[in-house]
């Protein structure tokens, strides 16, 4: 699962992605997945490159497909589900307003620095 994290993290930071920080959540009885994998863009067409980029890359690196992949259409909020990791792209606006990782505030988290 940590290769399929990194080529994640990655994909979303070749497409500069901000933010990203993963949530283990493998301690939690009843978590849909054993991670979660978060960032955010700030336009719509910046959130469907980076799913497109994640898709990709994961593919290409692992020959993995994604299992399903909702919110493309509108792009303000991207969710993909690797079965054991689930990664949610969003606008930066829309990331302020839900706050995830403070719905999950006693799961560990990791940030990732921006690689150049």
């Amino acid at each position: 699962m940590n290769e399929l994290i990194e080529t994640i993290v990655g994909a979303i930071q070749d497409k500069k992605g901000k933010d990203i920080v993963s949530l283990d959540l493998s301690g939690f009885d009843g978590a849909i997945c054993s991670q979660f994998v978060v960032c955010n863009a700030d336009s719509t067409t910046q959130v469907v490159a980076i799913a497109d980029g994640i898709e990709e890359a994961v593919r290409e690196k692992l020959g993995q497909n994604v299992w399903r992949v909702e919110g493309t259409q509108t792009g303000l909020w991207v969710a993909m589900d690797y079965l054991d990791v689930v990664v949610h792209i969003f606008t930066t606006e829309l990331r302020n307003y839900y706050k995830l990782e403070e719905l999950w505030a006693d799961a560990p988290m990791k940030r990732y620095d921006y690689e150049l």
